[in-house]
């Protein structure tokens, strides 16, 4: 069977990453979820029949030897790997005017080269009988938001960078897909959203009248695995309530 192969989730400990790899296991898919602690899953119950289907890696996509070491203990855990979920990201923000270059190395280091790297070391796993590579970006991807130049610009990056790939990887069978989500409700950010004059902004700007919750990012991604959609690739996915659109 197709899913006994494993799909690697980064960031998979919290939050949207979280809710990915509890889809996906749901799902009947073998995962193995990457964090810095290695604990697997934090922030919520694993349902019982899933459990067993998720293996906890310690790993820092921002130390390209360890990410090698983690996929080869990986692949030697496993049947074979059937995918990437590229979801380990970072949000640091401040004036353009005084934002120090350190932070956006920080900042394009998770965001983007990590993910890239990562990708490479896969990608001869995923060449042996193809996959799926997912990038969970951003809508802020086009947007220009006052204090998240690194930010977006990560993320407009790790669309390109998925592209790119969709392009040069297509002969080996190997598909890329990016997500942009637009705000998600998580435990890191809840206290922030459901402040009055933020909702009221939220009311005003996202038709849907409410940010996504986490468990819709992992619904489609899961979707994007379980599903037969071999012609789809190179794009990104909107994933916003219709922010995006909005006149």
């Amino acid at each position: 069977m197709e899913n006994e192969k494993v799909i690697i989730v980064t960031g998979g400990s919290r939050g949207i990453g979280s809710s990915i790899v509890r889809n996906l296991a749901t799902r009947g898919y073998q995962v193995a979820c990457i964090s810095r602690k290695g604990q697997g899953v934090e922030d919520a119950e694993v349902d019982y029949t899933s459990k067993d289907r998720i293996k906890a890696y310690a790993c820092d996509v921002t130390d390209h030897q360890a990410l090698v070491r983690t996929v080869e203990q990986i692949a030697s855990d496993h049947n074979g790997i059937g995918g990437l979920v590229n979801n380990a990201g970072i949000h640091l923000d401040g004036p353009s005017t005084s934002f120090e270059v350190e932070k956006f190395n920080i900042v394009l280091g998770t965001n983007v080269i990590g993910p890239f790297v990562l990708a490479q070391i896969v990608h001869p796993y995923l060449c042996e009988k193809g996959g799926l590579i997912v990038s969970i970006g951003s809508f802020y991807d086009r947007a220009g938001v006052p204090k998240n130049a690194a930010y977006c610009a990560s993320k407009a990056a790790i669309a390109a960078v998925s592209r790119c790939l969709a392009v040069e990887w297509a002969r080996d069978n190997i598909r890329v897909v990016n997500i942009a989500p637009g705000f998600v409700e998580t435990d890191l950010n809840r206290d922030y959203l459901e402040h009055e004059k933020f909702q009221e902004y939220l009311r005003s700007r996202i038709p849907m009248k409410r940010p996504a919750q986490p468990e819709e990012v992992g619904q489609l991604v899961g979707a994007l695995f379980s599903e037969n959609m071999p012609f789809l690739t190179g794009e990104t996915i909107y994933l916003d309530g219709g922010q995006g659109i909005l006149l």
